[in-house]
């Protein structure tokens, strides 16, 4: 079982990330279960804007494409911004449009068999909105969403510290973290392509 983090993050490496760390308790617990994770941070990576797979020379999407289609989980991690996902978050999902147009062999699309979740943090509100939008773009796509495979972190509107400098919220935000690694692998399981053999004739 792969499981791939995207860290959307603003912050360039090796800046601390309110949102890693949070993700991490995701990934944590993916590994906990038997799960080989990768966290990709994008904002370090030069992600050209555009929906095709490949936006040309110096596109640094390819190789995080490839990785992606190698998965079996995919978890966004975003930032809050103006109650909002982070832009980075945006272009990796523009950059996903892709595989609207791409099958496997047997004819599927490319994301059928693999299952996403989403990880928020910010001081402010708009999770609720940021997984609805998130999930319904990867839905349409062809992935699975399991059942709370979602966690976010934020204090409310206006100012205020980060996930990183308080423990106050982190009883909730880290029990839901966990319990969406447990969905999120219980339901990869579940869907592997071997469960549901495309018919003769082809998907």
């Amino acid at each position: 079982m792969r499981a791939v983090i995207l860290s959307c993050t603003l912050k360039a490496s090796p800046e601390p990330s309110n949102t890693e760390a949070l993700a991490k308790v995701v990934s944590a617990e993916l590994r906990k279960a038997g799960a080989e994770v990768e966290m990709i941070r994008l904002v370090d990576h030069d992600i050209r804007p555009g929906v095709t797979a490949d936006e040309g020379r110096g596109d640094g999407w390819p190789a995080i494409d490839a990785r992606l289609k190698a998965a079996d989980i995919i978890v966004f991690a975003t930032p809050t911004w103006l109650g909002q996902m982070s832009s980075v978050c945006l272009r990796a999902l523009e950059r996903m449009d892709a595989w609207f147009e791409e099958t496997d062999d047997s004819g599927r699309p490319v994301a059928f068999g693999k299952v996403a979740g989403v990880v928020v943090t910010g001081n402010e509100d708009g999770a609720h909105n940021i997984v609805a939008t998130v999930c319904q773009g990867l839905i349409d796509m062809g992935f699975t969403i399991p059942g709370q495979s979602w966690t976010y972190w934020h204090l409310g509107p206006g100012p205020g510290p980060d996930y990183s400098e308080t423990d106050q919220g982190h009883d909730y935000s880290d029990r839901v973290g966990r319990n969406a690694a447990r969905n999120l692998i219980a339901v990869a399981k579940a869907i592997t392509p071997e469960t549901y053999p495309v018919p003769e004739g082809g998907a």
